[in-house]
């Protein structure tokens, strides 16, 4: 075997070209194919329909309407993220320290949801929430209410719906962080002095911040885009962006303003990792070497 072969590259035109590219070119040819060239196509017709110019970004700072969904979409994705966080912080340190049958189980249950369709989850919170679903029929038939609340068709089962989706993604993230902690710190700070609380508080959490910041990203980012849990659990009195651009090009036909919304969500997440990534390594954060 030939020394360029053993080097990993070959000659093309007098010049050396890395032959692993060989095998990563196919991959990045359907890569532009079926993501470059839409995404590119969206931009285009959100800056030329109805006519060329900015006429649809400016309603951005002139319709209440479109306001109203963005600040609506922003509110409801901070508090999924907030709460995933937290049910998934506390899920995955009972995961670090419980024993090996008991890690077993906990792990299928957080796996179990990804192997489920988003419509089963969203009737089956529909089936729990409504007024005279299992919630409402278990609290008044012991007495804890005389009416019914109502739980869906309004912001508060969109996000009950999308915490139950996203748990998993932050579970995921949070405990692989938190299995890389090295148990023997906590093991000294106790031998310090310090009390379970101080040493979870200034050693084990301080720690696993990476962890948190990756969960926070990974969910912030996908709860942008959710589009059948809102539909489902909303019940239309609750619209997100990325629902409120399926009417704009389904229904009233308005491709500029749907593309536009569209686009501007995807600049968002671009600016939100571009932000990130000034202050956090985001190689080291998703475990890339």
């Amino acid at each position: 075997m030939s020394e360029t072969a053993l080097s990993g590259s070959a000659t093309f035109a007098g010049g050396k070209v890395n032959r692993y590219w060989l095998y990563v070119l196919p991959l990045l040819g359907l890569l532009v194919v079926f993501f470059v060239v839409p995404i590119l196509q969206v931009l285009w017709i959100s800056i030329t329909d109805p006519e060329p110019g900015l006429q649809n970004y400016r309603i951005l700072l002139s319709s209440a309407a479109v306001q109203r969904i963005l600040w609506t979409t922003l509110r409801i994705c901070l508090i999924t993220t907030l709460i995933a966080l937290i049910g998934g912080y506390i899920i995955a340190f009972v995961m670090v320290h419980v024993g090996r049958r008991h890690l077993v189980w906990m792990t299928l249950f957080v796996l179990v949801p990804f192997w489920m369709s988003v419509l089963v989850r969203a009737f089956a919170w529909i089936t729990l929430l409504r007024d005279n679903g299992l919630i409402n029929s278990a609290l008044m038939d012991t007495g804890v209410i005389a009416d019914p609340i109502a739980m869906v068709r309004n912001e508060f089962g969109v996000i009950v719906g999308m915490v139950h989706f996203m748990l998993p993604y932050a579970v995921l993230p949070l405990y692989a962080n938190m299995r890389g902690i090295d148990p023997r710190l906590m093991l000294a700070a106790r031998g310090l002095g310090a009390g379970e609380f101080e040493t979870f508080w200034r050693v084990f959490l301080p720690l696993s911040l990476p962890g948190i910041a990756a969960a926070g990203l990974l969910i912030f980012i996908f709860s942008l885009g959710f589009f059948v849990t809102p539909a489902l659990l909303g019940g239309g009195k609750t619209v997100m962006i990325a629902e409120y651009v399926s009417v704009q090009i389904q229904q009233t036909v308005r491709w500029g303003l749907g593309t536009m919304l569209a686009s501007v969500l995807l600049m968002a997440v671009f600016v939100l990792v571009a932000t990130l990534s000034r202050f956090l390594k985001l190689r080291d954060l998703f475990g890339a070497k």
